[in-house]
C-alpha cells in the first residue's frame, strides 16, 4: 500500500493544478492577511471558500484520477497485489497531496506574518484540520462513485451532483424544513440533520472555536446549548471522523468485489 501511496502522491504532486490549487491558497493567505487587521476575520473568510472549494476539489481530483489512471491501476490488478491495497493506496495519495497543498498554501503566510506565536494559532489549525476532513470525505465519496460507475461522464456528474447537493441544496432543504415546521420542537431534528452534512458540521465546528455566537446562526447555537463549546468541537470531530471512516469502508468492499 505505501508504494502505491507514494506513486500516486508524487504523480499528482508533479500535476500542474496541484501546483495552481497550492499557489491559490498561497496568494489568498497572503491577501487576506494584508487587508485585515483581524486575524479572526480572515478565518472566518478563509472558512466561507474552504468549506465550499476543499469538497469541490477534492471530489474532482478524486474522479479524475481514478479514470485517468485506470489502466495503470488494470496493470496493477494483474499483480499478486490485494484490490483494497490498490484503490486505498491511490485514495490516500490523492488525499495527502491536496491536503499539503492545503496546509502549506495557507501555512507559508501565517508564518511568514509571525501568527505562529499569535492567539489564533489555535483557529487557524482547526480550519486547515476542518480543511483536511473535507478533503479525505468528498475523494473518498467521489472514488466510491466513479467505483460504482465505468461510465466517465455519468461518475463526473454524479460526483458535481453529491458535492452540489451537500454545499448547497442540503442547506436549502434543511432551512425550508425549518420554516415548515417551526411551531415544532426542532432541537434535535437540527442536530441530526447537521450531522448528515460534512460542510455544515466543519462551518458550525469552526464557528464553536471562534466563539462567535451572531455567526452561529440556529444550528450552531443548539450545538452550543447541548454541548457546549468544548463538548461540541469534540463531537463535530468525532462525527468527522466518522464520516471518513465510513466511505473508506465502502471503496474497500466496492473494490474486493468488482469485476474490472
Amino acid at each position: 500500500m505505501i508504494k502505491v501511496l507514494q506513486y500516486s502522491f508524487y504523480d499528482l504532486i508533479r500535476s500542474r493544478w496541484s501546483y495552481v490549487y497550492f499557489l491559490f491558497y498561497l496568494v489568498l493567505g497572503f491577501a487576506l492577511l494584508f487587508l485585515n487587521n483581524s486575524v479572526a476575520k480572515s478565518v472566518i473568510t478563509l472558512m466561507n471558500i474552504i468549506i465550499v472549494l476543499t469538497p469541490m476539489i477534492g471530489t474532482i481530483f478524486g474522479v479524475m484520477y481514478f479514470y485517468s489512471s485506470r489502466e495503470f491501476t488494470e496493470l496493477l490488478l494483474a499483480q499478486p497485489i490485494k484490490r483494497t491495497t490498490i484503490f486505498i493506496g491511490q485514495y490516500l495519495g490523492v488525499s495527502l497531496s491536496l491536503m499539503l497543498s492545503l496546509v502549506i498554501g495557507l501555512g507559508i503566510p501565517f508564518m511568514f506574518y509571525g501568527l505562529w506565536q499569535s492567539a489564533e494559532m489555535a483557529n487557524f489549525g482547526l480550519l486547515l484540520l476542518s480543511g483536511s476532513f473535507l478533503t479525505l470525505i468528498f475523494v473518498a465519496l467521489a472514488y466510491n462513485i466513479a467505483l460504482s460507475n465505468d461510465n466517465k461522464i455519468k461518475g463526473f456528474g454524479y460526483a458535481i451532483l453529491v458535492w452540489l447537493f451537500m454545499a448547497v441544496i442540503y442547506d436549502g432543504m434543511f432551512l425550508i424544513s425549518l420554516i415548515i415546521f417551526e411551531d415544532y420542537p426542532l432541537d434535535k431534528f437540527t442536530l441530526i440533520a447537521t450531522m448528515f452534512n460534512p460542510i455544515d458540521l466543519s462551518r458550525i465546528l469552526i464557528l464553536l472555536k471562534l466563539d462567535i455566537s451572531a455567526l452561529l446562526g440556529y444550528t450552531g447555537a443548539i450545538f452550543q446549548k447541548f454541548f457546549g463549546t468544548h463538548a461540541g468541537i469534540f463531537s463535530s470531530l468525532l462525527v468527522l471522523v466518522i464520516w471518513t471512516i465510513i466511505p473508506v469502508y465502502f471503496i474497500a468492499r466496492k473494490a474486493s468485489k468488482k469485476d474490472f
